[in-house]
């Protein structure tokens, strides 16, 4: 009997620490987020899973380029899924299709190629404001229509997209 309880012991041992591990890594690394809707196609799509690492901008700030998860300015309880256009510090002016930054076009080879804006918008970005936008641009609720961004607002860098998974042939149908 006694060699029954020690056994049962070690495993509810390993069963707490699993948990434990499990809390920690949700709470401070990373956490799975689900894309609802279509401001990101075709790059992300509603119903993908996304892993989201939440502890690289605790030591680097975060770039031009990168999706991200955040709240949405709007409603804290809410996220979004976008990506980051404008840094800190920096002019954000849109015409039509195209973005410049401090009076420099980017080049956004992640867009869809059909893209059709007629917009015109200046931004000026404080130090610790980001400008993020949606890749499908006439489908996205973005820093267009909330403004800027405080960095305080980003969970996260999106990591690595969990389902579906990404096969060579889905991904040259993506562009």
């Amino acid at each position: 009997m006694r060699q029954f309880f020690l056994s049962l012991l070690e495993v509810l041992e390993v069963f707490a620490v699993a948990l434990v591990s499990i809390y920690l890594v949700y709470t401070f690394i990373a956490q799975p987020f689900r894309v609802e809707g279509s401001s990101m196609e075709p790059n992300f799509s509603g119903g993908d899973y996304l892993v989201v690492d939440e502890i690289s901008y605790r030591f680097r700030n975060p770039e031009r380029g990168e999706v991200v998860v955040l709240h949405n300015p709007t409603n804290e309880a809410e996220f979004f899924i976008k990506r980051i256009v404008g840094l800190p510090g920096e002019e954000v002016v849109i015409r039509g299709n195209e973005i410049y930054i401090d009076g420099e076009l980017i080049e956004e080879e992640y867009l869809p190629l059909d893209l059709t804006l007629k917009e015109n918008y200046v931004f000026q970005l404080n130090n610790s404001q980001y400008f993020m936008m949606g890749d499908n641009r006439s489908q996205s609720y973005d820093s267009r229509n909330w403004g800027p961004l405080m960095r305080e607002g980003i969970v996260g860098v999106v990591r690595a997209r969990v389902w579906p998974v990404m096969t060579l042939e889905n991904y040259e149908d993506n562009g």
